[in-house]
């Protein structure tokens, strides 16, 4: 009987033709019943089928009506309210309680840090690729492993630090390390297993590289304490975040073009500058509150003109790059179209808006993916 009411409910939620708000009755309605079927289920199949089936209905309701999609690794926001709305994500719904902390201290449910954090490498080893041949596949996926684990070592070690701050500020709190879920100690325990794996990765470069990737770990140490220091911490970021592309090249080449990487390291500062700034416009009053610093509140009200500066720094470098990287000329169209995808955020972005601020900030992983698609087919066709 319970199944047959799921069912309709479920027909009745997917109609297009209802409004959001009776979606929102018919959400109500099926956790109910999900509920009360829940607790007659005599097989534990059958029940994590019926928990399945309710995380589908909760997001699905969530996403047509509640709230916006998550960026880096966080609670949703419910649009300007600052409320934080908890959906179960894949890692709620398959891992094992005991690993789920360590999982969400790695934003693992959250990609869009990886892939920020890996485009410029992905794009300096295609850039390093010889006219007319294909990037070496294997060093793509090294780098990529290598993202999503200096990612996760990098989201630990700011927990860690920032664990006092993120109970005061809303998207935060519910962080593993700030909410108690894990120790310090625990979080320290983990951070050094993601540093041993990526260890692992390093070896496989040529000695420069190791040298050179080994480097920036003072970066990414340093990171979470400069929004206690200055209002540059988005810029600081961008130093960190890009490292890839000097690191990517030297993989490749065995050391540095200065002439071709140092342009491509400093747009990868400039968009940074761009969708971090973006992304800090969601956390200015909570950061005035607790005292931390931002780019969003050195700007202000004239983000839009600075950011726009920084766009414009960004694709020129862009263009300098891959002049003096001698590539063919379809690299110059995808670097059009994405100027295009970066003016869209920069002149659209409602900055009182929450929600709209998260949707352009993640929006940037196909900013970096036209990049990457200009540089490989600027390779192949030279």
């Amino acid at each position: 009987m319970a199944t047959y009411w799921l069912i309709r409910t479920s027909r009745r939620l997917l109609n297009p033709s209802i409004t959001s708000s009776s979606s929102v009755v018919s959400l109500s309605h099926a956790a109910a019943l999900l509920s009360s079927s829940r607790t007659t289920a005599k097989s534990p199949g059958l029940d994590n089928q019926f928990i399945r089936v309710s995380h589908w209905f909760q997001c699905y309701g969530l996403t047509r009506g509640l709230a916006d999609t998550s960026s880096k690794g966080e609670n949703q926001n419910n649009g300007n309210d600052g409320n934080t709305v908890n959906v179960p994500s894949w890692i709620d719904l398959y891992l094992p309680i005991s690993i789920q902390p360590y999982a969400k201290l790695a934003r693992l449910d959250k990609p869009i840090g990886t892939w920020l954090l890996a485009w410029p490498c992905m794009w300096s080893i295609t850039l390093a690729a010889s006219p007319g041949n294909l990037p070496d596949f294997k060093m793509l996926t090294l780098f990529g492993c290598g993202a999503l684990l200096l990612r996760g070592a990098g989201c630990t070690i700011n927990d860690l630090l920032d664990r006092d701050i993120d109970t005061k500020v809303e998207r935060t709190k519910l962080r593993p390390v700030a909410s108690g879920l894990l120790t310090p100690f625990q979080g320290i325990c983990f951070l050094g297993f993601q540093l041993f794996l990526g260890l692992g990765i390093l070896l496989q470069l040529n000695n420069y590289s190791r040298i050179l990737g080994a480097s920036s770990l003072l970066l990414v140490f340093s990171y979470p304490l400069m929004k206690r220091f200055t209002f540059w911490p988005q810029a600081y970021l961008g130093l960190t975040f890009n490292w890839g592309a000097l690191l990517g090249w030297s993989a490749i080449k065995g050391g540095l073009d200065p002439a071709i990487v140092f342009p491509l390291y400093f747009s990868g500062v400039c968009w940074t500058l761009v969708y971090d700034t973006i992304y800090a416009h969601q956390d200015k009053e909570d950061d005035l509150k607790v005292g931390v610093k931002s780019t969003a509140l050195r700007f202000g009200d004239s983000t839009k003109e600075w950011i726009s500066a920084f766009g414009i720094g960004c694709i020129s470098s862009l263009a300098l790059s891959g002049f003096n990287a001698e590539i063919g000329w379809p690299y110059y169209a995808f670097l059009a179209a994405a100027s295009g995808q970066l003016a869209w955020q920069i002149w659209t972005v409602n900055l009182s808006c929450r929600a709209d601020c998260n949707r352009k900030f993640v929006s940037n992983k196909w900013f970096g993916a036209i990049i990457f698609s200009g540089i490989l087919f600027g390779r192949i066709f030279p």
